[in-house]
């Protein structure tokens, strides 16, 4: 029993030190914020008395059926999302591999073997000279093991904070990848609304187009137009059949993107896609609190913070290096070479140890690596800052987007019809003879351009809408204080 005599008084002696950790204290940086938006007045007063869409399920706020849909088939089938999922599940397997090197591990072995000597060896010639030589033998042996390095200065301990604050920094960040592929297949689908849209256009002027130069090819037949101006209604005619195979080239490219993004083979959704539908106008938006809101809405500013208590943990690791580290380890058991001798008194062993090891000429190394450490603490918080300072420009940017374009929206309308007007006039003005071809083709040209600009500028504030929730953090029930849960 004198190696459990000497290990109690060690053991006692550790577990008083333990706990004594050398890693520097973890305080979150203080932001200063805006008290509100700039952006915020005018999304305000766009909202009116209207109700606000709700930031969990925004994609719902648009009442369109197959875009929620088509958001909710991405959030559960979409491979990105898989791939942080995977992320999480590894980092929590991290932490509990660190969770148990803080605490004892335990063996147990046994092994049992019967020996056959030869007698054409030498220990067998040797043997067999004496009487009685016994050429078998048997051996059994069952013991149980355990080993404790000794957490004396907080270096395991250490590890595990940092094995945690990276396991939620993968979870936050596997929610920020669910925003942005909501926020991705909801701007697609607007995208491809809005390129359907510009089709019709584009071929409603090529019809238009392809009568006027009928028009003139009459009127040139007849020698009543010249050939400048045939020829000039044919160049106008194929610059707008020239648009449309970009426009289809467009198309093709964001259904198969949004097929990716929902996870599926490019081509998968383009029946549901064929019967064309409106741009989903954009509803109403509350600014979830203000700027204060986004340090607990936005899961991109959770993780950065997460990853930064990480690099601080990692610091304690590396200065934890400085002393020694002790470890105790103890063995207990039978062994003999009887069968029927196991588990008695005299077949009874037992062994305990205590081990040292300490970096001590080591130190220039380990300077360096708490230097290390250091440098990625200070990295990880202006990674941290500056995910602040990004996610308030995200959302001033797309308040500005989704305020300015509904209002170029609604001026390009109001100038379509204005100019669609001017168009019919010219052209009654051009078959009465009263002014040139010319007239009629920049007419053309000018109701083209506004038409399609103010398909753009509805697709724009739609998704300058997406954009908004998306910044704010929508698309999920934050916790109640994500920044210290541990």
């Amino acid at each position: 029993m004198r190696p459990s005599i000497l290990i109690l008084p060690i053991l006692g002696s550790s577990l008083l030190l333990a706990g004594c950790s050398v890693a520097p204290r973890y305080e979150r940086p203080v932001s200063a914020l805006a008290p509100a938006y700039h952006g915020e007045a005018a999304v305000a007063a766009r909202n009116g008395a209207t109700q606000t869409a709700d930031l969990v399920d925004w994609w719902r706020s648009f009442n369109d059926p197959l875009l929620t849909s088509l958001v909710e088939r991405g959030l559960a089938q979409n491979l990105d999302l898989q791939q942080a999922a995977a992320r999480v599940f590894q980092a929590r397997a991290a932490l509990k591999n660190a969770n148990s090197a803080l605490l004892p591990s335990a063996q147990a072995s046994g092994q049992a073997g019967e020996n056959y000597q030869s007698l054409q060896t030498p220990i067998g010639r040797i043997g067999n000279a004496f009487p009685g030589f016994q050429r078998s033998s048997e051996a059994y042996e069952v013991d149980l093991g355990a080993s404790w390095e000794v957490d004396l200065f907080g270096g395991r301990d250490a590890a595990r904070d940092a094995a945690h604050a990276d396991w939620q920094a993968s979870e936050a960040g596997a929610v920020a990848a669910r925003l942005s592929v909501a926020a991705q297949i909801a701007d697609t689908y607007v995208t491809i609304r809005m390129l359907q849209a510009r089709l019709d256009v584009a071929r409603a002027q090529l019809d238009t187009q392809q009568r006027l130069v009928d028009l003139v090819a009459l009127q040139y037949r007849k020698g009543v137009a010249a050939e400048l101006q045939l020829r000039q209604a044919e160049g106008v005619l194929a610059q707008v059949h020239a648009s449309v195979p970009a426009l289809v080239n467009q198309l093709d490219m964001a259904m198969n993107a949004l097929d990716v993004l929902i996870g599926l083979q490019p081509g998968t959704t383009r029946g549901e896609l064929a019967a064309q539908t409106p741009i989903p106008a954009p509803p109403a938006i509350a600014t979830a609190g203000g700027p204060a809101a986004l340090l607990r809405r936005r899961p991109d500013i959770i993780a950065a913070e997460r990853r930064l208590a990480a690099s601080n943990a990692g610091i304690g690791v590396a200065i934890a290096e400085y002393y020694p580290k002790f470890s105790l380890g103890g063995l207990v058991g039978t062994s003999t070479t009887a069968s029927g001798g196991l588990f008695t008194g005299g077949a009874t062993q037992a062994s305990g140890v205590m081990g040292l090891r300490w970096r001590l000429f080591d130190f220039g190394r380990v300077d360096a690596e708490i230097r290390a450490a250091k440098g990625r603490n200070a990295e990880a918080l202006a990674a941290y800052r500056l995910a602040i300072l990004r996610a308030s420009q995200d959302v001033e940017d797309a308040f500005s987007s989704l305020v300015q374009q509904e209002a170029r929206a609604a001026l390009l309308v109001g100038g379509e019809a204005a100019l669609s007007r001017a168009r019919d006039a010219s052209m009654a003005s051009y078959k009465g003879g009263m002014v040139s071809l010319v007239e009629v083709l920049d007419a053309d040209q000018r109701l083209l351009e506004t038409r399609d600009g103010a398909i753009e500028a509805r697709a724009a504030a739609t998704r300058g809408a997406i954009a908004s929730f998306r910044a704010l953090g929508g698309g999920w029930t934050p916790p109640a204080n994500p920044l210290t849960t541990g």
